[in-house]
């Protein structure tokens, strides 16, 4: 009878140990969603919520009725040169982004510098890639405008003209440097890690083996690092292929670039069409979200070598 009731007793004290614990982890996992709850809260109306706005208004005209004509209008021939220019320059700088970031990373990771030259590139790097808008605009017009800094002291120095010679700030080339500005820093710090996870073993068993400077690099590096390469270079082109606040106030609606062309039918000028605005931005979201989900499954392929 006793030992019934010592056993019972301790499945009693087994249940109530079990229900403590199971209380103790749901507190647990409710103080963790609390802790992650502005995240989630902050995409649903920043993110989530105004893509679905945008998504609704690009199938309505202005009375709010269905139509399809928006999408339509997507295809005209000067949107579709507008999504050409964009795609165009938003490729140039990216590409150009990623040469002159990589070569810039490697050096400062591999490229025996002195030590103080990495977290001095990291810190410009970390200032320079959030550095756009109107500020940049009017640091390159002042630098590189016709009566900028630069081009007045190449002409007193050198009696050199670079407008002369065919440079305009205001153009495709132009805005494509200025666009570099802020893209070669960005490639500098996501590829940072990758170069990081180049162990110096690889070289070691390379040379061993009798491989070249050229074979290392062509069997070893370039394998690992281009799922790297090609995510931040896509991730770079989206992040130009969104830029609107530097590109207005450089060129002034010079370049009818889609996010310039989208600024001009939501603010209501005479191109006034709030329906075909959301048209542009939904293609816009369409391709940066390609090139977004490409990334990211490039980032996993390359987090394979840095575990």
């Amino acid at each position: 009878m006793q030992s019934a009731t010592f056993i019972e007793d301790q499945q009693v004290t087994t249940a109530s140990t079990l229900q403590n614990k199971t209380s103790k982890a749901m507190n647990r996992d409710l103080v963790a969603w609390l802790g992650v709850s502005p995240f989630f809260i902050f995409a649903a109306l920043f993110l989530i919520l105004p893509t679905f706005l945008l998504l609704v208004g690009a199938f309505q005209d202005p009375s709010g009725n269905f139509t399809l004509q928006n999408i339509a209008n997507l295809f005209r021939s000067d949107i579709i040169k507008s999504f050409t220019l964009s795609l165009e320059i938003s490729a140039t700088s990216a590409l150009g982004g990623a040469l002159f970031g990589f070569i810039l990373a490697y050096a400062a990771v591999n490229g025996g510098l002195p030590s103080w030259i990495r977290p001095t590139l990291m810190t410009f790097s970390g200032v320079a890639s959030n550095f756009a808008g109107v500020p940049l605009a009017f640091a390159f017009i002042a630098t590189l405008g016709r009566t900028g800094l630069v081009t007045a002291a190449l002409v007193k120095i050198f009696d050199f003209n670079i407008y002369n010679a065919g440079f305009n700030l205001l153009d495709f080339w132009g805005l494509t440097l200025t666009y570099l500005y802020f893209q070669i820093p960005l490639m500098v710090l996501i590829l940072t890690p990758a170069i990081d996870g180049l162990k110096k073993e690889w070289r070691e068993a390379s040379l061993t083996l009798g491989s070249s400077t050229f074979q290392h690099w062509r069997y070893v590096i370039l394998p690992i690092l281009w799922p790297s390469i090609a995510g931040s270079t896509l991730l770079l082109f989206a992040n130009a292929f969104g830029a609107v606040a530097t590109a207005y106030a450089l060129t002034n609606s010079s370049l009818n670039i889609v996010p310039i062309l989208l600024f001009a039918q939501i603010r209501g000028d005479v191109l006034h069409d709030p329906n075909l605005g959301y048209a542009l931005a939904l293609g816009m979201v369409a391709i940066t979200g390609v090139s977004n989900v490409l990334y990211i499954m490039l980032r996993a392929r390359a987090e394979r070598w840095m575990k």
